[in-house]
Protein backbone atom coordinates (compact mmCIF):
# COMPACT_ATOMS: atom_id res chain seq x y z
CA UNK A 1 0.00 0.00 0.00
CA UNK A 2 2.53 2.48 0.78
CA UNK A 3 4.70 1.81 -2.21
CA UNK A 4 1.65 1.75 -4.27
CA UNK A 5 0.79 5.26 -3.13
CA UNK A 6 3.92 6.53 -2.90
CA UNK A 7 3.81 5.94 -6.79
CA UNK A 8 0.13 7.55 -6.99
CA UNK A 9 1.36 10.65 -5.54
CA UNK A 10 4.25 10.99 -7.80
CA UNK A 11 3.00 10.05 -10.74
CA UNK A 12 -0.04 12.42 -9.97
CA UNK A 13 2.11 15.12 -9.31
CA UNK A 14 4.68 15.12 -12.83
CA UNK A 15 1.99 14.55 -14.50
CA UNK A 16 -0.22 17.47 -13.02
CA UNK A 17 2.86 19.65 -13.61
CA UNK A 18 3.92 18.94 -16.87
CA UNK A 19 0.40 20.00 -17.67
CA UNK A 20 0.63 23.56 -15.67
CA UNK A 21 3.72 24.23 -17.33
CA UNK A 22 2.59 24.10 -20.67
CA UNK A 23 -1.08 25.31 -20.28
CA UNK A 24 -0.83 27.53 -17.17
CA UNK A 25 2.91 28.38 -16.36
CA UNK A 26 4.21 29.14 -20.36
CA UNK A 27 0.99 31.14 -20.96
CA UNK A 28 1.66 33.94 -18.59
CA UNK A 29 -1.78 34.41 -17.60
CA UNK A 30 -2.80 37.80 -16.31
CA UNK A 31 -3.70 37.93 -12.93
CA UNK A 32 -5.49 36.44 -10.78
CA UNK A 33 -6.00 33.80 -13.57
CA UNK A 34 -2.19 32.52 -13.17
CA UNK A 35 -2.58 32.30 -9.52
CA UNK A 36 -6.46 30.96 -9.91
CA UNK A 37 -5.59 28.02 -12.64
CA UNK A 38 -2.04 27.39 -10.67
CA UNK A 39 -3.94 27.26 -7.52
CA UNK A 40 -6.67 24.60 -8.77
CA UNK A 41 -4.25 22.51 -10.44
CA UNK A 42 -2.29 22.05 -7.30
CA UNK A 43 -5.36 21.45 -5.02
CA UNK A 44 -6.58 18.92 -7.84
CA UNK A 45 -3.52 16.57 -7.60
CA UNK A 46 -3.13 16.75 -4.37
CA UNK A 47 -6.88 15.30 -3.71
CA UNK A 48 -6.26 12.28 -6.45
CA UNK A 49 -3.96 10.41 -4.03
CA UNK A 50 -5.92 11.48 -0.98
CA UNK A 51 -9.01 10.49 -2.28
CA UNK A 52 -8.08 7.33 -3.69
CA UNK A 53 -6.61 6.26 -0.72
CA UNK A 54 -9.06 7.80 1.92
CA UNK A 55 -12.36 5.55 -0.06
CA UNK A 56 -10.98 2.60 1.43
CA UNK A 57 -11.29 3.73 5.09
CA UNK A 58 -14.01 6.84 5.19
CA UNK A 59 -17.94 6.54 4.87
CA UNK A 60 -19.69 7.08 1.21
CA UNK A 61 -21.15 9.66 2.76
CA UNK A 62 -18.02 11.53 2.52
CA UNK A 63 -16.21 9.77 -0.21
CA UNK A 64 -18.48 10.00 -2.64
CA UNK A 65 -19.22 13.53 -3.60
CA UNK A 66 -14.87 13.49 -3.27
CA UNK A 67 -14.74 10.68 -5.99
CA UNK A 68 -17.23 12.86 -8.20
CA UNK A 69 -14.99 15.46 -8.57
CA UNK A 70 -11.55 13.43 -8.36
CA UNK A 71 -12.81 11.19 -11.20
CA UNK A 72 -13.99 13.58 -13.65
CA UNK A 73 -10.88 16.33 -13.00
CA UNK A 74 -8.60 12.88 -14.15
CA UNK A 75 -11.00 12.50 -17.51
CA UNK A 76 -10.46 16.19 -17.95
CA UNK A 77 -6.84 16.26 -17.46
CA UNK A 78 -6.18 12.78 -19.50
CA UNK A 79 -6.97 14.31 -22.45
CA UNK A 80 -5.20 17.78 -21.52
CA UNK A 81 -2.34 15.47 -21.09
CA UNK A 82 -2.44 13.36 -24.26
CA UNK A 83 -3.21 16.96 -26.67
CA UNK A 84 -0.41 18.73 -24.44
CA UNK A 85 2.05 16.06 -25.54
CA UNK A 86 0.43 16.55 -29.07
CA UNK A 87 1.09 19.97 -29.06
CA UNK A 88 4.44 20.01 -27.70
CA UNK A 89 5.15 16.86 -30.46
CA UNK A 90 4.26 19.84 -33.40
CA UNK A 91 6.04 22.52 -31.73
CA UNK A 92 9.09 20.45 -32.15
CA UNK A 93 8.95 19.64 -35.56
CA UNK A 94 7.84 23.14 -36.26
CA UNK A 95 11.14 24.44 -34.05
CA UNK A 96 13.13 22.13 -36.47
CA UNK A 97 12.27 23.01 -39.55
CA UNK A 98 11.93 26.70 -38.39
CA UNK A 99 8.34 27.82 -38.48
CA UNK A 100 7.89 28.66 -34.36
CA UNK A 101 8.36 32.77 -34.21
CA UNK A 102 11.19 33.90 -32.68
CA UNK A 103 9.10 37.58 -31.64
CA UNK A 104 8.73 36.87 -27.66
CA UNK A 105 5.14 38.64 -28.04
CA UNK A 106 4.29 36.57 -30.61
CA UNK A 107 5.47 33.24 -28.83
CA UNK A 108 3.39 34.20 -25.66
CA UNK A 109 -0.04 34.87 -28.36
CA UNK A 110 0.89 31.50 -29.65
CA UNK A 111 1.05 29.72 -26.26
CA UNK A 112 -1.71 31.31 -25.10
CA UNK A 113 -3.42 30.41 -28.38
CA UNK A 114 -2.49 26.22 -27.83
CA UNK A 115 -3.58 26.29 -23.96
CA UNK A 116 -6.60 27.87 -24.90
CA UNK A 117 -7.51 25.38 -27.39
CA UNK A 118 -6.19 22.44 -25.53
CA UNK A 119 -8.50 23.68 -22.68
CA UNK A 120 -11.65 23.78 -24.97
CA UNK A 121 -11.17 20.31 -26.61
CA UNK A 122 -11.04 18.80 -23.54
CA UNK A 123 -13.92 20.15 -22.02
CA UNK A 124 -15.64 19.54 -24.99
CA UNK A 125 -14.58 15.95 -25.32
CA UNK A 126 -15.20 15.09 -21.58
CA UNK A 127 -18.65 17.12 -21.99
CA UNK A 128 -19.39 14.62 -24.61
CA UNK A 129 -18.22 11.56 -23.21
CA UNK A 130 -19.91 12.87 -19.90
CA UNK A 131 -23.20 12.99 -21.44
CA UNK A 132 -22.83 9.06 -23.23
CA UNK A 133 -22.81 8.12 -19.08
CA UNK A 134 -26.08 10.12 -18.35
CA UNK A 135 -27.98 8.58 -21.36
CA UNK A 136 -26.92 5.03 -19.59
CA UNK A 137 -26.93 1.88 -21.24
CA UNK A 138 -28.55 0.91 -24.10
CA UNK A 139 -30.50 -2.37 -24.59
CA UNK A 140 -28.28 -4.43 -26.81
CA UNK A 141 -30.06 -7.91 -28.82
CA UNK A 142 -27.51 -10.07 -30.76
CA UNK A 143 -28.66 -13.49 -32.42
CA UNK A 144 -26.01 -16.21 -32.38
CA UNK A 145 -26.56 -19.21 -34.69
CA UNK A 146 -24.80 -22.40 -32.76
CA UNK A 147 -24.85 -25.43 -34.81
CA UNK A 148 -25.00 -27.82 -31.71
CA UNK A 149 -28.00 -26.53 -30.18
CA UNK A 150 -31.43 -28.41 -30.81
CA UNK A 151 -34.57 -26.69 -32.56
CA UNK A 152 -36.45 -27.01 -29.11
CA UNK A 153 -33.83 -24.26 -27.52
CA UNK A 154 -33.70 -21.98 -30.73
CA UNK A 155 -34.86 -18.34 -29.35
CA UNK A 156 -33.20 -19.24 -26.05
CA UNK A 157 -32.12 -16.13 -24.75
CA UNK A 158 -29.33 -14.71 -21.72
CA UNK A 159 -29.17 -11.56 -21.19
CA UNK A 160 -25.35 -10.43 -20.57
CA UNK A 161 -24.67 -7.93 -17.29
CA UNK A 162 -20.45 -7.13 -17.03
CA UNK A 163 -18.41 -4.88 -15.56
CA UNK A 164 -20.78 -2.75 -13.93
CA UNK A 165 -18.02 -1.58 -11.47
CA UNK A 166 -20.17 -0.33 -8.78
CA UNK A 167 -18.03 1.75 -6.51
CA UNK A 168 -17.25 5.01 -5.89
CA UNK A 169 -19.50 6.62 -8.15
CA UNK A 170 -22.09 3.71 -9.20
CA UNK A 171 -24.33 3.32 -6.50
CA UNK A 172 -27.85 1.20 -5.75
CA UNK A 173 -29.99 3.21 -7.60
CA UNK A 174 -27.70 2.27 -11.18
CA UNK A 175 -28.39 -1.47 -10.02
CA UNK A 176 -32.10 -0.63 -9.51
CA UNK A 177 -32.09 -0.01 -13.09
CA UNK A 178 -29.88 -2.62 -14.21
CA UNK A 179 -31.91 -5.20 -12.03
CA UNK A 180 -35.32 -3.74 -13.74
CA UNK A 181 -34.54 -3.69 -17.42
CA UNK A 182 -33.12 -7.25 -17.20
CA UNK A 183 -35.85 -8.77 -15.69
CA UNK A 184 -38.10 -6.51 -18.56
CA UNK A 185 -36.21 -8.96 -20.92
CA UNK A 186 -37.99 -11.63 -19.46
CA UNK A 187 -34.47 -14.18 -20.24
CA UNK A 188 -34.20 -18.01 -19.47
CA UNK A 189 -31.03 -17.06 -18.18
CA UNK A 190 -28.63 -14.05 -17.11
CA UNK A 191 -25.08 -14.12 -16.59
CA UNK A 192 -22.47 -11.74 -14.55
CA UNK A 193 -19.18 -11.73 -16.22
CA UNK A 194 -17.12 -10.01 -13.78
CA UNK A 195 -16.04 -6.46 -12.77
CA UNK A 196 -19.26 -5.91 -10.86
CA UNK A 197 -17.96 -4.05 -7.95
CA UNK A 198 -15.00 -1.93 -6.82
CA UNK A 199 -15.16 -1.81 -3.08
CA UNK A 200 -15.41 -4.40 -0.24
CA UNK A 201 -18.50 -6.13 0.79
CA UNK A 202 -18.38 -4.25 4.10
CA UNK A 203 -18.54 -1.00 1.49
CA UNK A 204 -21.37 -2.48 -1.11
CA UNK A 205 -23.22 -4.11 0.50
CA UNK A 206 -26.52 -2.60 0.29
CA UNK A 207 -25.80 -1.24 -2.99
CA UNK A 208 -25.42 -4.47 -5.10
CA UNK A 209 -28.68 -5.68 -2.88
CA UNK A 210 -31.22 -5.25 -5.63
CA UNK A 211 -29.13 -8.06 -7.49
CA UNK A 212 -31.64 -10.05 -5.21
CA UNK A 213 -34.03 -9.50 -7.44
CA UNK A 214 -33.07 -11.25 -10.64
CA UNK A 215 -35.55 -13.60 -12.52
CA UNK A 216 -34.40 -15.82 -15.12
CA UNK A 217 -35.93 -19.45 -15.43
CA UNK A 218 -32.81 -21.07 -15.59
CA UNK A 219 -30.76 -18.79 -12.55
CA UNK A 220 -28.04 -16.20 -12.16
CA UNK A 221 -24.39 -16.91 -12.79
CA UNK A 222 -21.61 -14.98 -12.21
CA UNK A 223 -17.93 -15.25 -13.21
CA UNK A 224 -14.79 -13.21 -11.58
CA UNK A 225 -13.29 -10.45 -13.14
CA UNK A 226 -10.20 -8.87 -11.99
CA UNK A 227 -11.26 -5.84 -10.18
CA UNK A 228 -13.45 -8.82 -7.66
CA UNK A 229 -9.56 -9.58 -7.08
CA UNK A 230 -8.92 -6.35 -6.07
CA UNK A 231 -12.05 -6.06 -3.54
CA UNK A 232 -11.97 -9.32 -1.66
CA UNK A 233 -12.98 -12.14 -3.78
CA UNK A 234 -13.98 -14.83 -1.01
CA UNK A 235 -15.71 -12.56 0.40
CA UNK A 236 -17.50 -11.42 -2.59
CA UNK A 237 -18.26 -14.99 -3.91
CA UNK A 238 -19.44 -15.54 -0.42
CA UNK A 239 -22.05 -12.79 -0.13
CA UNK A 240 -23.09 -13.07 -4.07
CA UNK A 241 -24.40 -17.08 -3.26
CA UNK A 242 -26.51 -15.31 -0.63
CA UNK A 243 -27.84 -13.17 -3.53
CA UNK A 244 -29.00 -16.24 -5.25
CA UNK A 245 -26.16 -16.22 -7.44
CA UNK A 246 -24.32 -19.06 -8.38
CA UNK A 247 -20.58 -18.81 -9.02
CA UNK A 248 -18.87 -20.64 -11.57
CA UNK A 249 -15.48 -21.46 -10.60
CA UNK A 250 -13.73 -23.39 -13.65
CA UNK A 251 -16.85 -25.57 -13.54
CA UNK A 252 -19.79 -26.28 -15.85
CA UNK A 253 -23.86 -26.96 -15.38
CA UNK A 254 -26.37 -28.45 -17.85
CA UNK A 255 -29.18 -25.61 -18.86
CA UNK A 256 -32.19 -28.19 -19.19
CA UNK A 257 -30.78 -30.65 -22.30
CA UNK A 258 -30.22 -27.89 -24.69
CA UNK A 259 -26.53 -26.82 -24.08
CA UNK A 260 -23.91 -26.43 -21.62
CA UNK A 261 -22.62 -23.49 -19.38
CA UNK A 262 -19.24 -22.95 -18.59
CA UNK A 263 -17.60 -20.52 -16.15
CA UNK A 264 -13.81 -19.29 -15.08
CA UNK A 265 -11.91 -17.31 -13.28
CA UNK A 266 -10.46 -14.07 -14.14
CA UNK A 267 -7.08 -14.95 -16.31
CA UNK A 268 -5.26 -12.74 -13.57
CA UNK A 269 -6.74 -14.46 -10.49
CA UNK A 270 -3.79 -17.29 -10.30
CA UNK A 271 -1.47 -14.27 -9.68
CA UNK A 272 -3.60 -12.48 -6.67
CA UNK A 273 -5.19 -15.06 -4.73
CA UNK A 274 -4.01 -18.89 -3.78
CA UNK A 275 -6.51 -21.69 -5.42
CA UNK A 276 -8.10 -19.30 -7.96
CA UNK A 277 -6.87 -18.85 -12.00
CA UNK A 278 -8.52 -19.38 -15.15
CA UNK A 279 -8.67 -23.14 -16.58
CA UNK A 280 -11.16 -23.80 -19.53
CA UNK A 281 -9.74 -26.89 -20.02
CA UNK A 282 -10.66 -27.92 -16.38
CA UNK A 283 -14.24 -26.46 -16.76
CA UNK A 284 -14.79 -28.46 -19.36
CA UNK A 285 -13.56 -31.72 -18.92
CA UNK A 286 -15.35 -35.04 -19.27
CA UNK A 287 -18.28 -33.01 -21.20
CA UNK A 288 -20.43 -34.83 -24.25
CA UNK A 289 -18.96 -32.74 -27.55
CA UNK A 290 -22.16 -33.13 -28.91
CA UNK A 291 -23.78 -30.61 -26.50
CA UNK A 292 -23.03 -27.39 -26.85
CA UNK A 293 -21.46 -25.25 -24.35
CA UNK A 294 -21.74 -21.45 -23.55
CA UNK A 295 -18.28 -19.85 -21.54
CA UNK A 296 -18.57 -17.21 -19.70
CA UNK A 297 -15.05 -15.53 -19.43
CA UNK A 298 -14.19 -12.26 -18.35
CA UNK A 299 -11.00 -11.28 -20.28
CA UNK A 300 -11.33 -11.91 -24.27
CA UNK A 301 -8.21 -13.27 -24.19
CA UNK A 302 -9.81 -16.60 -22.96
CA UNK A 303 -10.25 -17.18 -26.87
CA UNK A 304 -6.97 -19.11 -26.88
CA UNK A 305 -8.57 -21.91 -24.76
CA UNK A 306 -11.79 -21.76 -26.26
CA UNK A 307 -10.60 -22.69 -29.75
CA UNK A 308 -8.25 -25.34 -28.22
CA UNK A 309 -11.24 -26.51 -26.19
CA UNK A 310 -14.45 -26.42 -28.81
CA UNK A 311 -16.43 -23.77 -27.20
CA UNK A 312 -19.23 -22.73 -29.25
CA UNK A 313 -20.21 -19.53 -27.74
CA UNK A 314 -17.88 -17.27 -25.28
CA UNK A 315 -19.10 -14.53 -23.55
CA UNK A 316 -17.00 -11.41 -22.45
CA UNK A 317 -16.36 -7.93 -20.94
CA UNK A 318 -13.58 -6.18 -19.58
CA UNK A 319 -12.54 -4.24 -22.15
CA UNK A 320 -15.33 -1.57 -22.04
CA UNK A 321 -14.77 -1.03 -25.97
CA UNK A 322 -11.81 0.97 -24.66
CA UNK A 323 -14.75 3.33 -22.71
CA UNK A 324 -12.43 6.72 -23.79
CA UNK A 325 -10.90 6.76 -27.46
CA UNK A 326 -7.71 6.27 -27.69
CA UNK A 327 -7.46 3.71 -25.17
CA UNK A 328 -9.51 1.14 -27.75
CA UNK A 329 -6.73 1.53 -29.51
CA UNK A 330 -4.18 0.51 -26.86
CA UNK A 331 -6.47 -2.32 -25.53
CA UNK A 332 -6.00 -4.04 -29.10
CA UNK A 333 -2.49 -5.06 -27.39
CA UNK A 334 -3.73 -7.15 -24.71
CA UNK A 335 -6.67 -8.16 -25.90
CA UNK A 336 -8.01 -9.80 -29.49
CA UNK A 337 -11.04 -8.59 -29.37
CA UNK A 338 -12.46 -5.31 -28.39
CA UNK A 339 -16.16 -5.23 -28.84
CA UNK A 340 -18.77 -7.17 -30.69
CA UNK A 341 -19.55 -10.16 -32.24
CA UNK A 342 -16.92 -11.97 -34.25
CA UNK A 343 -16.75 -15.86 -35.74
CA UNK A 344 -13.22 -16.99 -34.83
CA UNK A 345 -12.74 -20.07 -36.49
CA UNK A 346 -15.69 -22.65 -35.01
CA UNK A 347 -16.19 -20.23 -31.75
CA UNK A 348 -18.08 -17.37 -31.84
CA UNK A 349 -16.99 -14.43 -29.28
CA UNK A 350 -19.33 -11.87 -27.87
CA UNK A 351 -17.37 -9.07 -26.13
CA UNK A 352 -19.66 -6.43 -24.21
CA UNK A 353 -18.56 -2.94 -24.08
CA UNK A 354 -19.80 -3.37 -20.05
CA UNK A 355 -22.67 -1.67 -18.43
CA UNK A 356 -21.20 0.89 -16.32
CA UNK A 357 -17.98 2.55 -16.17
CA UNK A 358 -14.64 2.57 -14.59
CA UNK A 359 -12.70 5.44 -13.27
CA UNK A 360 -13.62 8.97 -14.91
CA UNK A 361 -18.00 8.78 -15.37
CA UNK A 362 -17.10 9.69 -19.35
CA UNK A 363 -17.56 7.24 -22.04
CA UNK A 364 -15.81 8.95 -25.33
CA UNK A 365 -16.89 6.62 -28.25
CA UNK A 366 -18.70 3.20 -26.88
CA UNK A 367 -21.62 3.52 -25.28
CA UNK A 368 -22.56 1.10 -22.26
CA UNK A 369 -25.17 -1.64 -22.43
CA UNK A 370 -27.15 -4.46 -21.44
CA UNK A 371 -27.08 -7.28 -23.57
CA UNK A 372 -29.88 -9.93 -25.19
CA UNK A 373 -28.48 -12.67 -26.80
CA UNK A 374 -31.02 -15.12 -28.56
CA UNK A 375 -29.39 -18.31 -29.36
CA UNK A 376 -30.92 -19.66 -32.43
CA UNK A 377 -30.18 -23.75 -33.83
CA UNK A 378 -27.88 -24.14 -36.99
CA UNK A 379 -24.93 -23.46 -38.57
CA UNK A 380 -25.88 -19.96 -39.89
CA UNK A 381 -22.04 -19.53 -40.46
CA UNK A 382 -20.90 -15.95 -40.76
CA UNK A 383 -23.96 -14.16 -39.78
CA UNK A 384 -24.02 -11.27 -36.85
CA UNK A 385 -27.19 -9.53 -36.25
CA UNK A 386 -27.10 -7.31 -33.09
CA UNK A 387 -29.34 -4.25 -32.83
CA UNK A 388 -29.74 -1.70 -30.02
CA UNK A 389 -33.31 -0.94 -28.49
Amino acid sequence: MAIAAAFLTAFTWLTHRYVWARLVRDAQWPAPWGRVLSGSVIVLAALVPLTLLAMRWLPRSVNEPLAWIVYTWLGFALYMLLLTLLSDAGRGAAAVVGLLPSDPERRLLLARGIATTIGAASALVGLGGIANVVRGFEVRRVRVPIAKLPEAGSGYSIVQITDVHVGPTIGRGFVDAVVRETNALSPDLIVITGDLVDGTVEQLRDLVEPLRGLRAQDGVFFVTGNHEYYSGADSWLAHLRTLGIRVLRNERVAIRDLFDLAGVDDSSAHRMLPGHGQDVAAALAGRDPARAVVLLAHQPKALRDSLRCGVDLQLSGHVHGGQMVPFNWLARLDQPLIAGLHLVERTWVYVSTGTGYWGPPMRVGPRAELTRIELVAGDGARRQDHEPD
